[in-house]
């Protein structure tokens, strides 16, 4: 016999267990990993023995193969588990044809099989099958068809991924307790964590979003169709939600209470902090065709005297996202609009130039009640990525960025169709 390095969980399940005077104790029904390590480590064998199941550790086993199957002996099944801890998943019942997200790829896959290494140190998980290759391992046809394809000077193509890129997300109704779930999820940009969410069933989407940190989960939000957002919203307290919904633009926030049930969109508003609940309100009273409904009232203002190097000073104290820094807008005491000034002008100004020096005072303004359609003629024919949004009295209200006018355009779109 000889010992084994590395196999697959599929080549192992329902395989006999052995004493060491070679009399069959049972068979393997799943193998135990404890997550909290590095890479998961084998900690028990779930074994059928009689008609009970058995968790043996992993310590009381040794692994070898002999006649091309894996041959598992065991010294005695007294050293055994009473009940499973936290942080610790059976790999045939919780991960195996289970939904992960495959990090590296930003994409959601199905496991088809697991890779283990047994080393001096124990045994640990080391990669996911998730091709053709594994689906056919489980079949118990994948050397027999690659032995065919050799003919053809072909071979199945290997689809495996390291334990390192993954997160497990999808642990069914099982009780999984875990100290921190879906770690790894969080290092993954909002866009390409929306789109993994939205391909996931409602109650994985719940569970994954609710695991996010307020600030991430408004950015996740932000990216997703508003189907997706009405359901993960509706799958939290109210409190929670609310939360969440603070972290985001007014604008964003409004689009998204506008196609919620009126009751459902009240009691968050409600919830939610006066100030930024009244900001929402504002938006809401809009029509869907007035440029008010699209306006953001993120922007950033400042005084025709303040100085370059002022204006600098303020701008990283304030850290602005990079959609309200298109332009900059000059306003007055009674935050009327005056101007507009564009960072590249800011950045090669000298320190001491005072804006009202570099400012443009034949900017392009629109009104709050505007048609939408005019708004995207006006920032294709002047080339803009922004434009300041003033009511009848010129006061300054906010301004539409470029992306909000993209998203109207291609919702009218899908709309039509």
């Amino acid at each position: 016999m000889l010992e084994v390095t590395t196999f697959y969980l599929s080549r192992v399940l329902n395989n006999k267990v052995f004493s060491k005077t070679n009399e069959v104790i049972g068979k393997i029904q799943d193998i135990l990993v404890d997550v909290q390590t590095p890479k998961p480590q084998v900690v028990a064998v779930k074994v059928k023995v009689g008609g009970k199941s058995l968790i043996v550790a992993f310590s009381s086993f040794t692994v070898t193969k002999a006649n091309n199957k894996y041959v598992f002996t065991c010294s005695g099944t007294e050293n055994t588990f009473e009940e499973v801890k936290e942080n610790t998943l059976f790999l045939k019942t919780h991960v195996l044809d289970k939904q992960i997200v495959d990090i590296d790829g930003r994409k959601l896959v199905r496991v088809n099989d697991l890779r283990i290494a047994v080393l001096a140190t124990g045994a640990f998980v080391v990669a996911v099958d998730v091709g053709l290759e594994g689906l056919l391992r489980r079949l118990g046809i994948a050397r027999p068809v690659n032995k065919l394809l050799k003919l053809f000077k072909a071979s199945i193509p290997t689809n495996l991924i390291l334990w390192d890129e993954v997160e497990t997300i999808d642990f069914g109704n099982a009780g999984i307790k875990l100290s921190s779930p879906f770690s790894k999820l969080s290092t993954l940009h909002a866009s390409d964590l929306a789109d993994i969410i939205e391909e996931m069933d409602a109650n994985m989407q719940a569970e994954v979003f609710a695991s996010l940190d307020e600030e991430k989960a408004a950015d996740v939000l932000e990216e997703m169709e508003t189907d997706a957002q009405i359901h993960v919203l509706d799958s939290m307290t109210i409190a929670k939600a609310a939360d969440v919904l603070e972290k985001m633009p007014a604008d964003e926030v409004a689009n998204i209470l506008d196609e919620m049930e009126d009751e459902r969109a009240e009691e968050l508003l409600s919830e939610m902090e006066s100030e930024a609940s009244e900001e929402v309100r504002e938006l809401l009273e809009y029509d869907n065709d007035e440029v008010g409904s699209l306006m953001t009232t993120d922007y950033i203002a400042f005084n025709k005297n303040m100085t370059v190097m002022e204006t600098i000073l303020e701008l990283r104290k304030l850290k602005p996202e990079s959609d309200t820094i298109y332009y900059l807008y000059i306003v007055d005491e009674n935050e009327k609009f005056i101007a507009t000034v564009s960072l590249r002008d800011i950045i090669v100004s000298q320190p001491e130039t005072k804006l009202s020096e570099i400012m443009s005072e034949k900017s392009i303004f629109v009104t709050d009640t505007d048609n939408v359609d005019s708004i995207a003629e006006i920032i294709s024919r002047y080339n803009l990525l922004a434009v300041p949004v003033v009511d009848k009295d010129n006061t300054m209200l906010g301004m539409v960025v470029i992306d909000d006018i993209v998203y109207n355009l291609l919702r009218a779109t899908r709309r039509r169709r």
